[in-house]
C-alpha cells in the first residue's frame, strides 16, 4: 500500500506530469543551450549522445518485452490481462523504460550543454521514483508474485538502487 495518490484511475496524471517535464527537458535544451563550451562541450556532446543512444535502446527493448507479454501500457495502473514480466532488461531492473528514458533526458541536457535540462532531467528522477513506488503497489494488488519479484530485482539500477 502507499500513500501517493492515483492520480486518475489508471495514474493519467502521472503520465501527464511525465510529459509535461518531457517537454520542459526538450525546450530548455533548445532555449537554454550552450552553458559550457570548449572541451568540455565537445566531450559532453559524444557522451550525451552516447546517453541518448543507449537509454532509447534500453526504453525499446522493455517496451518490446512488456507487447510481447501483452503487459503493455502508457499508463501505470498495469492491464488485467497483462502478465508479470521478470526476463530480459526486467531481469535485471523493474522500471528499465523509466531508466531508458531517464539517459535519453540526460544525454540530451549534455549534448545541449543546459544546466536548466540537467535540473529539468532531476526533476524526472523524481517524478518517476515516486510513479515507481505509486505503480509497485498496483504490481502487488495485481500479480501475487510482485513481492519476491521486487525483493531479488533493483528498481532503476542493477545490483544498486
Amino acid at each position: 500500500m502507499t500513500r501517493l495518490p492515483n492520480l486518475g484511475p489508471r495514474g493519467e496524471g502521472w503520465v501527464a506530469a511525465q510529459f509535461a517535464l518531457f517537454a520542459l527537458i526538450a525546450l530548455a535544451g533548445i532555449v537554454r543551450a550552450g552553458d559550457w563550451s570548449g572541451v568540455a562541450s565537445g566531450l559532453a556532446t559524444l557522451g550525451g549522445l552516447g546517453l541518448v543512444a543507449a537509454g532509447g535502446a534500453i526504453a525499446v527493448a522493455a517496451t518490446l518485452a512488456l507487447r510481447r507479454a501483452a503487459a503493455f501500457t502508457a499508463l501505470p495502473r498495469p492491464r488485467e490481462d497483462g502478465a508479470l514480466v521478470e526476463t530480459g532488461v526486467y531481469r535485471l531492473v523493474r522500471h528499465p523504460i523509466y531508466g531508458g528514458l531517464v539517459l535519453v533526458a540526460a544525454g540530451w541536457a549534455l549534448a545541449r550543454a543546459s544546466i536548466a535540462a540537467l535540473l529539468a532531467t532531476a526533476a524526472l528522477i523524481v517524478l518517476f521514483a515516486l510513479k515507481a513506488v505509486r505503480e509497485e503497489a498496483w504490481l502487488a494488488e495485481r500479480h501475487p508474485g510482485y513481492a519476491d519479484y521486487r525483493r531479488r530485482t533493483r528498481r532503476f539500477v542493477p545490483w544498486l538502487f
